[in-house]
């Protein structure tokens, strides 16, 4: 059969194999059930499937796994009954080989898993959410982070992962923003395009490739009152120019699966949406992948949307509208062969979708080397490399907010005792953030550990205190006292305070009195973010405030240290903390990167990518806003406590005035060298329907380090159009470098700005440049920067 030979070009295999095939294996091909149910764990760690699972795949009912090695809470896979690193390779093995040797035609499993910091398998190394990675402000560290997910991913038989989420937060009470990038759809296109390279690699029949899924397709992290999945109301011009930027750049970039979103926009379910998934992906932006609904996404067309009536009418709908393969749901092998029976179904487009799925598992090499080596899985997951790289991760992304008076960094020698206090301070799994794993005791290093290690070296560690003080939930006063009896013997307080996303592992809690960690059945849970745990507030939960002000009242030096996974609007800390540090949920090796930079070990250089408002009334309070949006309340401004971009580091940076050299000068000018480089561009453009731009300026800044250490300063380009047919941002962030300077050195560093950078959507939904004035603020921040004009004449 010609499909099985190699030698065959894609194109002849995919149809050779379309044509051989029934409509039941059709139909089989776009059904991706939960992986983990499919087989049971024996004491010598080997498997034996269920004879559910062996039954549908020799009828040809199953085309892909979800999940097979995801293990949490969720899925109750533990340590005990998950499968090792080896273990697991071995498992998805033997299900591919069950799966070619005994259905019809051979056609392997497409397996696909969660990797949103880390595969979320047993075993792999827990790297910091993306909203940290962000933070670094480093598109080429992220893409070694990605590619180091793909290594362990795909060592094991993973093809797929569901990542990078894309969505831009207008709402950060939504409690999936962890997940996120950020506010800005710029920086985000930066890193989704990072995250495709890092996934995707050069070939996606590499050993270190997986398929990167560009979710949630659209506008996911803009809903109702930031509650997750509600509706959206956007209009389509704000879609094209915000929330869909970092999908068509990721797209551009290669990527080769889509995940729709849950939510609607104007009154249609993005699952159902022929003109999102159709007209802008595969018509205008040339996407040449498949399309994935989220879990069980298509039932809520017929119960929560209420579009149709039965299960035939859901499966037609979405399979016309686009939707290649379903996860982790039952809609299209319970209903799509009846819709075809009734007519309701087109089996042009099961076709269409077949065709793609199966185009997809030929590129990755599936049909010719369908197994992994398990020693290679055993080698490199978890490797040396990998851990380092997590806590460089974190070394990078770690945001110092506030210093006054230069409280830190602080001396691991020449410091009093030092008070480690509060619910985050050694509770592992709090910073490690949704979409992770179960993890062995002492793999993950909390502050209190990673600051223990830091005065352990230095022979100090017997000046170390440590108290719980409260829990993150939980409103009780009793563990206070034994904090304040322990912050009294200290000279500086360290309080690590936030939040947690931490599903129910079976951690326990901790004894407030000694610290000592209490496992029992009733135990509430800590978590108040992560996916479906959306606040009202964004201020911290529980007692912590009261602990603070306790804690201050004693006259401390007190650091405030935040593990969480949305941004903390608490006035009266900002006033009164000396020094406050953001670590997101910074990973395994988050501990040890914390503790580097409170002692100086490492600057920090992480910068802000969502803003943190004062009070959540504020809301929304994202930096490129439109000029129309208002002056104040009564009781506050709009300004945030703490603005996009913003970070500060143990020295200072001083920015000289930018210099422009203008290339193009005018809409003429720019018009001609658009349409000389899509003629010379024209293959690559007529693929992946990519917009030729053309270069308009490069503009120069001298950055100079005025401080006493060295360090790094990430210098950020803002673009303001003053004047323009449709309303503008007041300003957006255009571009970035990150920059390392000895005391005393300068620097130049320069940006260039090319008509994509000018451009703005019409209400057409054209992308064009207008001529006028443009200011360009370079700084570091978007509240401050060097400001100068570019003019485009007509």
């Amino acid at each position: 059969m010609s499909y099985k030979d190699p030698s065959t070009p894609l194109q002849e295999r995919v149809q050779d194999l379309l044509a051989q095939m029934t409509q039941d294996e059709k139909i089989g091909q776009l059904v991706q059930p939960f992986g983990w149910r499919m087989f049971d764990k024996q004491e010598d760690g080997t498997i034996t499937l269920t004879e559910a699972f062996k039954e549908d795949i020799v009828a040809g009912k199953i085309g892909a796994l979800y999940a097979a090695l995801r293990a949490d809470p969720w899925t109750e896979v533990t340590l005990e009954t998950g499968l090792s690193p080896r273990e697991g390779a071995a498992a998805l093995n033997d299900i591919q080989k069950f799966v070619i040797e005994n259905s019809r035609l051979g056609i392997p499993l497409m397996f696909g898993e969660e990797c949103s910091h880390g595969h979320m398998a047993i075993g792999a190394t827990v790297y910091p959410v993306p909203l940290l990675a962000a933070s670094t402000w480093n598109p080429e560290l992220y893409e070694q982070m990605c590619h180091a997910v793909a290594v362990e991913t795909r060592s094991q038989g993973g093809v797929a992962t569901y990542s990078p989420v894309l969505d831009i937060v207008r709402d950060p009470r939504w409690g999936r923003t962890e997940e996120t990038y950020g506010e800005d759809p710029y920086l985000a296109s930066q890193l989704a395009m990072a995250a495709v390279r890092g996934l995707q690699g050069e070939s996606l029949d590499g050993p270190d490739s997986v398929i990167a899924t560009l979710k949630h397709f659209a506008g996911y992290g803009a809903s109702e009152g930031g509650r997750n999945a509600a509706p959206v109301h956007m209009g389509m011009k704000e879609l094209h120019e915000v929330d869909l930027m970092p999908f068509r750049k990721a797209v551009e970039a290669g990527a080769i699966s889509i995940m729709t979103a849950y939510n609607e926009i104007d009154g249609v379910p993005c699952t159902s949406s022929d003109y999102l998934l159709d007209e802008v992906l595969r018509k205008q932006w040339g996407f040449d992948g498949f399309v994935i609904t989220d879990a069980s996404a298509m039932n809520m067309l017929v119960g929560g949307y209420n579009i149709v009536e039965t299960g035939e009418q859901a499966t037609a709908l979405s399979l016309k509208a686009g939707i290649d393969l379903e996860m982790s749901g039952y809609m299209f092998g319970k209903y799509l062969k009846s819709a075809l029976e009734q007519g309701i179904a087109d089996e042009a487009h099961l076709d269409q979708a077949v065709r793609r799925l199966l185009e997809i598992k030929f590129r990755l090499g599936l049909f010719d080397h369908p197994y992994v080596d398990p020693d290679r899985a055993e080698r490199v997951i978890h490797s040396p490399e990998h851990v380092e790289l997590a806590r460089e991760v974190a070394r990078q992304g770690i945001i110092l907010l506030k210093n006054d008076a230069s409280a830190l960094p602080l001396s691991a020698t020449h410091t009093g005792n030092i008070a480690v206090i509060g619910p985050n301070a050694n509770k592992p799994y709090n910073q490690l953030g949704d979409y992770t794993s179960p993890q062995p005791a002492g793999k993950v290093v909390t502050p209190l550990e990673g600051i223990r290690q830091q005065l352990a070296d230095a022979g100090q560690e017997e000046r170390l205190l440590y108290a719980p003080g409260c829990r993150i939930k939980d409103g009780s006063l009793e563990g206070i006292p034994y904090a304040l009896e322990i912050a009294e013997q200290a000279e500086t307080v360290i309080l690590v305070l936030g939040g947690s996303s931490a599903r129910d592992f079976g951690e326990g809690t901790i004894d407030l009195r000694t610290g000592q960690s209490l496992v029992h059945d009733s135990e509430e849970s800590d978590m108040e973010s992560g996916e479906g745990i959306d606040r009202v507030d964004l201020n911290l939960a529980g007692a912590q405030l009261e602990l603070f002000k306790q804690i201050q009242a004693l006259g401390k030096k007190l650091i405030v240290v935040y593990i969480n996974g949305r941004p903390v609007a608490e006035p009266w800390i900002d006033e009164h903390a000396h020094a406050i540090v953001e670590a997101w949920y910074p990973g395994q090796e988050g501990g040890h990167a914390l503790a580097e930079i409170l002692f100086g070990q490492v600057n920090p250089s992480g910068r802000l990518t969502i803003s943190v408002p004062k009070h959540v009334g504020q809301l929304p309070v994202y930096y490129n806003s439109k000029r129309t949006r208002g002056k104040r309340y009564l009781e506050m401004d709009l300004q945030p406590a703490y603005p996009f971009g913003h970070g500060l580091s143990y020295t200072t940076f001083a920015y000289a005035e930018p210099v422009v050299r203008q290339i193009n000068v005018s809409l003429a000018a720019i018009q001609a060298t658009t349409a000389a480089q899509a003629v010379s561009d024209a293959p690559s453009l007529a693929k992946a329907k990519h917009t030729p731009s053309a270069l308009v300026a490069e503009v120069d800044v001298e950055i100079t380090n005025t401080g006493d250490v060295a360090g790094w300063e990430v210098a950020q380009l803002y673009i303001s159009d003053l004047v323009a047919t449709f309303t503008r941002p007041e300003k957006e962030l255009k571009g970035f470098a990150r920059v390392y300077l000895e005391p005393g050195e300068t620097k130049t560093v320069t940006f260039t700005i090319t008509t994509e950078h000018l451009e703005l959507v019409t209400s057409s939904l054209e992308r064009i440049v207008e001529s006028g004035e443009f200011h360009l603020q370079i700084g570091g921040s978007s509240a401050a920067g060097q400001v100068v004009s570019l003019t485009i004449t007509n």
